[in-house]
């Protein structure tokens, strides 16, 4: 369960990164395994961490002609995805590049802000999972879904 919202704003927020695929999960298919991920960002017991060119990858993954359908089941306009990430998302600039490499450069920049800021970093990407135990040891953990310590943490 989550904290009250008192409880939330006098505790620390987890600095996190979350890849494309998981802010669709979270703000347009509904997926229930990001459910607890939205809820902790509702109760802005997450410090979500994001740069304009995340945003902008964003707007053009909301054009693809696969999206569209699913944002038409929702009753989705890809502005309702936008203004979601612009009310969640805290804008910085973008990272230097991390000693590790992935080897999908659209992913390279979720990386690059994780290892900046030490966060978790929220991908179900097979490339960025694979580099798992390399990011750890730059200080971030990659995650597909928020796991339930953290929500009774927050």
């Amino acid at each position: 369960m989550l904290a009250t919202a008192s409880a939330v704003s006098s505790a620390p927020r987890l600095p996190v990164v979350l890849d494309t695929n998981i802010v669709l999960d979270v703000f347009v298919f509904d997926d229930a395994a990001a459910k607890p991920l939205r809820a902790a960002l509702e109760a802005g017991a997450l410090d979500w961490q994001a740069t304009l060119p995340m945003r902008v990858e964003l707007v053009r993954v909301l054009d693809y002609p696969q999206i569209a359908p699913r944002l038409v089941f929702y009753q989705l306009l890809p502005a309702d995805v936008l203004a979601a990430f612009d009310r969640h998302a805290r804008i910085r600039p973008a990272a230097g590049k991390a000693p590790v490499t992935c080897r999908d450069p659209d992913d390279q920049m979720f990386i690059d802000l994780a290892v900046s800021v030490r966060g978790m970093l929220f991908s179900k990407d097979r490339a960025v999972t694979s580099m798992r135990n390399r990011l750890r040891a730059l200080g971030v953990q990659t995650l597909k879904a928020l796991p339930d310590p953290l929500l009774q943490a927050a």
